[in-house]
């Protein structure tokens, strides 16, 4: 009766937020797949928000079925001649399609056509991101943070390499360090590699060695996470507006910083140096969601937006059959081959990656639950 009665606060808190925040990213996402198809004269037959029984819908001029379905977590463009929303071809459909009628059937256009559709999805999330983040940093404003040691804790590992009060942090392993939030960044994913830092102590560039130390952290959900630690606190900061074409500038490093980061992150996982227990999935971006929501207001929950479209954006690039990617990697090897795979590799790799897709999701929400 408890948790009936606070269902309703459940729903509007967490769902809503997140629900918001998928639909977005997803219709970005499949818009960009859907324009590039149309201005390829590609014949587009469904356009999707969610997966399932179709809720509500319309029919374009074109023969476009424009349609809410009832699972809303995800979406697609299917295009005539596919056999499902993964744009796997009818193969049967397609051989006994004639010459004359092939014009504007997605799996007959040029090599290059198709690649230019498939590639426009993740580029739309890219690109959303950066207009976000370009907005956000033109209205609301970007935090400012000198890389500078106002302190050192004591024992620390700062302190162990030798850091002092005042230094300026100039580069870390030679890459340039504008702001503390770039050296937390580089730090929180180093725990206990060997990093060499250079600062600037009065005027003079100096050169240390340190270690970041490996710290379970809290986070405000209850979860944790584990980080590298170095041991000096900043300074306080400021906020600044960026002009618009500098706020571009700045929201396209900001993608790259995400990508960047998430790239390491997946590095070190592969090498054993992280844990998989990271992993999020549906229930954690509710999680969020709600969290920023009630936190950060309306900005907040835009700026997580633009952090979970580059996110899809990196996701679908993966080599893997049934995502972009794989649809790009058997572009690239028909390319390279002068022709394309056959159907019954191509339906392999399919079931293959639907099985690795399915095993993600099944884990990624298992440590969901696990973190609640």
């Amino acid at each position: 009766m408890e948790f009936a009665a606070q269902l309703p606060m459940v729903l509007l808190v967490y769902v809503v937020p997140a629900l918001i925040v998928l639909t977005v990213v997803v219709f970005v996402h499949e818009m960009g797949h859907f324009l590039v198809a149309r201005w390829c004269g590609i014949r587009v037959a469904a356009f999707s928000i969610g997966f399932g029984r179709e809720i509500s819908g319309f029919t374009d001029r074109r023969g476009t079925r424009w349609k809410l379905s009832l699972i809303p977590l995800g979406g697609y463009v299917r295009f005539e001649g596919d056999e499902n929303a993964a744009s796997i071809p009818d193969a049967e459909a397609l051989a006994a399609t004639p010459p004359s009628q092939r014009n504007g059937l997605f799996h007959f256009a040029p090599l290059w056509q198709r690649f230019a559709v498939v590639a426009a999805g993740p580029a739309a999330n890219f690109l959303l991101a950066v207009l976000i983040f370009a907005v956000v940093f033109t209205v609301v404003g970007r935090p400012n943070v000198l890389p500078v040691a106002v302190s050192v804790v004591e024992g620390s590992a700062a302190d162990k390499a030798g850091f002092q009060p005042g230094d300026r942090i100039l580069s870390v392993d030679g890459r340039n360090i504008p702001s503390f939030t770039e050296l937390q960044s580089l730090i929180m994913l180093s725990a206990g590699e060997t990093l060499t830092i250079v600062v600037d102590r009065n005027g003079e560039e100096v050169t240390l060695t340190a270690i970041p130390e490996r710290r379970e952290q809290p986070d405000r959900l209850g979860g944790t996470h584990r980080i590298g630690v170095l041991g000096i606190t900043s300074g306080e900061f400021s906020i600044e507006r960026d002009p618009p074409v500098q706020a571009v500038v700045q929201g396209m490093r900001e993608t790259w910083h995400i990508v960047d980061r998430t790239m390491t992150y997946i590095g070190r996982l592969v090498s054993g140096r992280e844990s998989a227990e990271q992993l999020s999935g549906p229930i954690r971006i509710g999680q969020v969601s709600g969290t920023v929501a009630s936190n950060g207001g309306i900005p907040g929950l835009v700026y997580l937006m633009a952090v979970l479209s580059v996110s899809i954006g990196l996701f679908n690039l993966f080599p893997v059959p049934m995502l972009d990617g794989g649809h790009l990697l058997f572009y690239i090897i028909e390319a390279v081959r002068g022709r394309p795979l056959s159907q019954r590799v191509q339906d392999l790799g399919f079931r293959i990656g639907f099985a690795l897709v399915l095993m993600l999701f099944i884990f990624v929400t298992v440590n969901d639950i696990a973190n609640l």
